[in-house]
């Protein structure tokens, strides 16, 4: 199955990259991605991560499916 992932902010410019296609086999975890990614791209391990599994925050143990969309991004404040 494939996969999209989108990096937004410091994580895009840590990946060199704001979306690479992965390809995973079937009922891969949302975990094991995020480890991937990090393992990937050590830099990010420096960073508090939220990630997002079709537009809705992930905890990892969600089931990836063909064609999903998974986004990697760093906290944001504001006032």
């Amino acid at each position: 199955m494939k996969i999209q992932v989108l990096f937004f902010g410091a994580t895009a410019d840590i990946a060199g990259q704001r979306r690479i296609e992965l390809e995973l086999p079937a009922a891969s975890k949302a975990a094991d991605i995020f480890e991937k990614l990090v393992s990937d791209h050590p830099p990010l391990a420096k960073h508090r991560l939220h990630f997002s599994v079709n537009q809705q925050y992930a905890a990892g143990d969600e089931i990836l499916r063909d064609g999903d969309e998974l986004a990697i991004f760093t906290a944001v404040s504001g006032g």
